[in-house]
């Protein structure tokens, strides 16, 4: 009765008790056989549901490595552009129009190469004017001499006046002077004429030629071109006000050299700061408009690689020598306004601990307080890490060595 009245429940409570019985007998037997079907996979679900550790995830894997500890400098950055340490303006020092273009223009150049001509001929003629002059000088000179000697002799033997003999004194002194005079015209022609050949006053790279053939020049007036030294270059930056005043105190206390000051460099195209040189010059006074003191440092560029005007990223040692303690960016994470890191602990769970950064240095992030150096911090893998004291599978890395790679068939592999 009790089947009947489930699967039939038309059935009325005042059916007769036999043919209740009936119904039940003749009914099937296969609503029974279903319901303890069910019964039986409850009942295994709630044994499987029961198992321990049953559908957990394995540990995730990480990558751990030990705080690193060792002697560093600190670097405080700046930003900077490349200038040539000598820079020519080349102007002609005669006038005249440009016979000849002498160079290739952008090409390295030596000191006293040619790089134009001006029209010689003009000068040339002044110069044999000018020694034509001298000529007619010294001509001149040597008869006043001689005719000085003769008076000697006459005015001895009283056949010539006092007067007249001073008259031929003072000319042999003039015409002495004269002489100066036109081999001092003739030293100025020869020089204009040598001025007709402009030369590279440096070593360095010639730019391109803003007067060309057939153009007039004007003495000391008209740029001709411009050429640059290549080697060594100079790299200009400006400090700030706090960093000045830092520098002089750690001097003061013997902390900083204050006549060595090296810098690393690197350009726009460049990973890191791969060249160095020193600080060679740093000027009297601080902007009050900007706050930033003008330095320049000086470094060798014997591939030319460093072009006058191109940016450059300075990094001036800002510190002596000190002991840090030295993890990588990547195991560093933000809570609010407080940083932390997960460490591994006992039996190979995540841990957590606040930290306090400093300055980066050499690619590592420095350790203020938080960490020792017998903490093994997980670099790699760290956003796997939901929670402290979350089992991890760790790997041994050196600090700031990068992931390893995915083992065959893992997810990344290849």
């Amino acid at each position: 009765m009790i089947h009947d009245t489930i699967f039939n429940p038309t059935l009325s409570g005042s059916m007769l008790p036999g043919r209740a019985l009936q119904r039940t007998e003749s009914a099937p037997a296969w609503p029974g056989l279903a319901i303890g079907a069910a019964i039986l996979l409850a009942l295994a679900g709630c044994s499987s549901k029961a198992a321990p550790n049953a559908g957990m995830p394995p540990p995730p894997e990480v990558s751990v490595a030990n705080v690193l500890s060792k002697p560093v400098h600190q670097w405080d950055e700046f930003s900077g552009h490349v200038a040539a340490v000598e820079s020519v303006e080349l102007r002609p020092r005669v006038s005249g129009y440009v016979q000849r273009v002498a160079y290739q223009e952008g090409q390295d150049v030596h000191k006293g190469e040619l790089l134009f001509v001006i029209d010689p001929r003009p000068y040339r003629a002044a110069l044999d004017r000018a020694q034509a002059d001298l000529e007619r000088a010294r001509s001149d000179s040597r008869l006043a001499q001689a005719q000085d000697a003769r008076a000697r002799s006459l005015i001895e033997a009283k056949a010539i006046s006092r007067e007249e003999f001073d008259q031929r004194k003072a000319a042999t002194s003039g015409t002495g002077a004269s002489v100066r005079a036109a081999e001092a015209a003739v030293a100025a022609a020869r020089l204009n004429l040598q001025f007709t050949e402009v030369r590279s006053p440096i070593n360095g790279r010639a730019g391109r030629a803003l007067v060309t053939v057939g153009n007039l020049a004007q003495a000391d007036a008209t740029q001709l071109t411009s050429v640059v030294s290549q080697d060594p270059v100079y790299i200009d930056f400006e400090s700030d006000e706090q960093s000045l005043l830092r520098y002089g105190e750690m001097a003061r206390k013997g902390e900083r050299n204050a006549t060595k000051n090296p810098v690393r460099v690197g350009l726009a195209s460049e990973s890191g700061y791969p060249h160095e040189g020193t600080v060679n010059f740093v000027d009297n006074q601080v902007d009050p408009k900007t706050g930033t003191i003008r330095a320049r440092a000086v470094l060798p560029n014997p591939d030319h690689l460093f072009t006058p005007g191109l940016f450059a990223r300075v990094q001036l040692q800002g510190s002596g020598e000190f002991n840090a303690l030295l993890i990588d960016d990547q195991a560093v994470l933000t809570d609010q306004d407080r940083k932390y890191v997960y460490v591994l602990g006992p039996k190979n769970v995540a841990l957590r601990k606040d930290v306090v950064l400093g300055r980066s240095i050499d690619g590592l992030r420095v350790v203020q307080s938080g960490l020792t150096t017998s903490d093994k911090v997980i670099v790699h893998g760290v956003q796997k890490v939901f929670f402290p004291g979350m089992p991890v599978k760790p790997a041994q890395i050196a600090m700031g060595a990068p992931p390893p790679a995915p083992a065959a068939g893992q997810p990344g592999s290849h």
